[in-house]
């Protein structure tokens, strides 16, 4: 029992959690609702087909966070050594092998569905999120931003990637101008896609911060490291103020179309993302710095529950 405990802790359970909601409510609240009411039909990725490819993500990024485990021991021996799994409760060599084992049975599900669809495109992209994956952990994590821009363009993937599930390329075209479901879908799919990648860069930034000082003794050159904890902050705060004026300007479009329920939503997100503010302009602490990646976390559930709104308005 230790071990399946261990195992759970390792593939980082809670974050497969955000996967699994983000996906169900893509597709429950946006894919399937824009095709039954703008078409009158049902999706290219029925029932099924959405389970399987739902497992596939959840395997991959899996994988990726025991590889990442893996090749972090040394820096979270520091930073956070009452957390270890890998060499700990888990051998280094189960580690990787798990890590394989993961990844390629969600390649496999990931061509399953592929041959289904009869559209290649998914193995391609869960296989480049795969070898991005490796290379983030063995290479670009510590390095300055490069790898903070990888983990942020794979938490938007997990949208996209149902996105293109909808891909007919027996059309000739990516988006027909007659499916104004998968138009829909489109533009959902760039506002979520969008405000994930901002999200989990913001957080990633912030736990560079929270794991500077592991960071500095084995040669990383995150960005606190690199340019000082306060241009850190400023990066942050930026970013920031970029997701509060595009969630202004959507409220703005909302008020236009009388979505006031949305308007309300998002009125309650501006006030949340001025409190991480407030609080990120204060922090000074490890502690201080891990209640932010906390705070962001509850802000990225709060956007995925917001796809729920959808149905009220389309």
């Amino acid at each position: 029992m230790q071990k399946l405990i261990a195992f759970f802790q390792l593939i980082r359970y809670k974050n497969l959690v955000f996967i699994v909601l983000t996906q169900l409510f893509f597709y429950g609240f946006i894919i399937r609702p824009s095709y039954q009411k703008l078409l009158g039909s049902s999706p290219l990725l029925n029932h099924d087909l959405f389970h399987w490819m739902l497992i596939a993500s959840m395997l991959i990024a899996g994988g990726g966070y025991i590889i990442n485990d893996y090749f972090d021991l040394n820096i979270d021996k520091i930073n956070k050594p009452d957390k270890l799994i890998v060499d700990k409760e888990i051998s280094r060599r189960w580690a990787m092998m798990l890590h394989f084992i993961m990844s390629i049975a969600g390649l496999v599900i990931t061509g399953y569905v592929s041959m289904k669809l009869n559209n290649f495109l998914l193995l391609l992209l869960n296989g480049i999120a795969v070898i991005l994956l490796w290379v983030y952990s063995t290479t670009f994590k510590k390095k300055l931003l490069s790898g903070n821009i990888i983990i942020s363009a794979l938490t938007a993937w997990v949208i996209f990637m149902l996105f293109f599930t909808e891909i007919n390329w027996k059309d000739g075209r990516l988006i027909p101008a007659s499916n104004l479901a998968l138009i829909s879908i489109y533009k959902l799919a760039i506002i979520y896609g969008g405000f994930a990648f901002i999200v989990s860069l913001i957080r990633e930034v912030i736990k560079d911060m929270e794991d500077e000082i592991g960071d500095r003794k084995y040669g990383c050159t995150t960005m606190p490291i690199v340019w000082g904890v306060n241009a850190t902050k400023v990066f942050v705060a930026v970013w920031m103020i970029a997701l509060f004026g595009a969630l202004c300007a959507i409220m703005i479009y909302a008020l236009f179309y009388k979505w006031y329920l949305i308007c309300v939503y998002i009125l309650l997100l501006l006030a949340f993302i001025f409190t991480i503010f407030n609080h990120l302009r204060k922090s000074k602490s490890i502690d201080d710095y891990s209640r932010l990646t906390r705070q962001v976390k509850i802000l990225m559930l709060a956007g995925i529950l917001s796809m729920a709104l959808y149905n009220f308005y389309f």
